[in-house]
């Protein structure tokens, strides 16, 4: 996914007059902040909204956080990426939100964004993670009409790798309580619902193809094309994903270690699938696109086997689509977030409700059986990227933000 990387607020003249009022000793001790309770905080509109820009609990919002930032374009997140120490917290306008990160989640196309394949014209240094969640530590007058200090929201928008982000309060979804759960669905289940939705054409008995089935975003396609009454086919890679998989309603489960995943499905449906939802590119696209059956749709939402090399890129046969195309009256279709952004409330919407009447399974992995244990902090970033490239996840790869200072919600 593309999102842009910049974000900032000016102070309004109200501000301006406010801080002229201001000791002379506190305003020339620190020209950005001001002392306001024996404790530091901001400046901002005036003194009755001046509530807004203190943490939720009493204490003060820190001047300095850690965030992650890209300093040198590669696809290799390691050495693209930095941990920043003492970032100054970014201050919100007045349309925008401040909000303390409790989670973040980690996706595969993170490395396309350290690599720059999104958008050429953006270079080094810029903030990345695309998705989070977390409480309202301050916000803007206007935001104030929808949004209030410690309440829970979601949001996307690139730069949610830090401690703090602000957020325009038209891209933040209000939420229930602050639980990892939700943020299963901002990326990888909405792309789930919108493209099975909009390119799918699921009916009753059609034969459903799920890639990376166990994954953060094929934990959602086999639900979904189960809810739609559906036969549902998922790849996997071990046993513990299968059981995974057959406890969320998939009727076949393959085990590509195990299994030739292409004689299985010549086996076992000689007359082709309806759709792929495919995420994994190279070989396993060329035996997908096989595996279609007559006016068979395959949607690409990914190719996570070719984000690691220097074009992005896994080899497939294309030489042979056309033909393959057209002897099946096939197609391939492309989906991309992005371009379905219209969309994306309502589907969001519906997620939330599916999820809050229990008919949604939104798995999280904190790696918690990950060598050196839970993903906990902007430093395990590093190795939440990895463990996804490594294809341990069951579920959502989600990493813990802790505070010292301790959540209500």
């Amino acid at each position: 996914m593309s999102f842009s990387a910049k974000s900032g607020a000016l102070l309004s003249s109200r501000a301006a007059r406010w801080w002229r009022r201001q000791p002379p000793s506190c305003a020339a001790a620190a020209p950005a902040w001001s002392c306001f309770g024996g404790a530091w905080s901001r400046p901002i509109l005036d003194m009755s909204y001046s509530r807004h820009f203190l943490d939720f609990q009493g204490s003060s919002i820190p001047s300095s956080m850690k965030k992650l930032v890209v300093t040198k374009l590669s696809q290799n997140f390691r050495e693209a990426v930095t941990l920043q120490q003492d970032s100054p917290v970014p201050l919100p306008g007045d349309g925008d939100l401040l909000v303390r990160n409790r989670f973040v989640g980690i996706n595969a196309s993170d490395i396309n964004y350290s690599a720059g394949r999104y958008d050429a014209s953006v270079k080094p240094p810029f903030d990345i993670g695309f998705e989070g969640v977390g409480e309202v530590v301050a916000l803007g007058l206007s935001a104030s009409a929808d949004f209030t200090v410690g309440q829970a929201v979601a949001y996307v928008k690139a730069g949610s790798f830090a401690e703090y982000t602000v957020v325009s309060a038209r891209q933040a979804v209000p939420l229930p309580s602050v639980k990892p759960e939700f943020l299963t669905l901002m990326v990888s289940g909405a792309t789930a619902y919108l493209s099975l939705k909009e390119l799918g054409d699921l009916s009753e008995g059609k034969k459903v193809l799920v890639t990376a089935a166990a994954g953060g975003t094929g934990q959602f396609a086999v639900q979904l094309a189960k809810k739609a009454k559906c036969h549902v086919i998922g790849t996997c890679s071990s046993d513990e994903k299968g059981g995974f998989l057959k406890s969320i309603g998939c009727d076949r489960t393959i085990n590509y270690k195990t299994e030739n995943v292409e004689s299985v499905l010549r086996k076992d449906y000689p007359e082709g699938v309806d759709v792929v939802y495919e995420s994994v590119g190279g070989k396993m696209f060329d035996l997908a696109l096989n595996a279609l059956a007559i006016k068979g749709c395959l949607i690409v939402i990914g190719f996570i086997t070719g984000y690691q090399n220097p074009t992005g890129l896994q080899p497939v046969k294309a030489e042979l689509l056309p033909a393959k195309l057209l002897k099946k009256s096939a197609s391939v279709r492309g989906f991309f977030l992005n371009h379905y952004l219209s969309d994306y409330k309502m589907a969001l919407q519906h997620l939330l409700k599916m999820y809050e009447r229990g008919d949604l399974v939104c798995e999280v992995d904190f790696g918690d059986m990950s060598p050196e244990g839970k993903f906990t902090g902007l430093e395990s970033v590093f190795r939440a990227v990895d463990y996804m490239y490594m294809g341990k996840n069951i579920g959502k790869i989600v990493v813990e933000l802790p505070h010292s200072v301790n959540s209500k919600l």
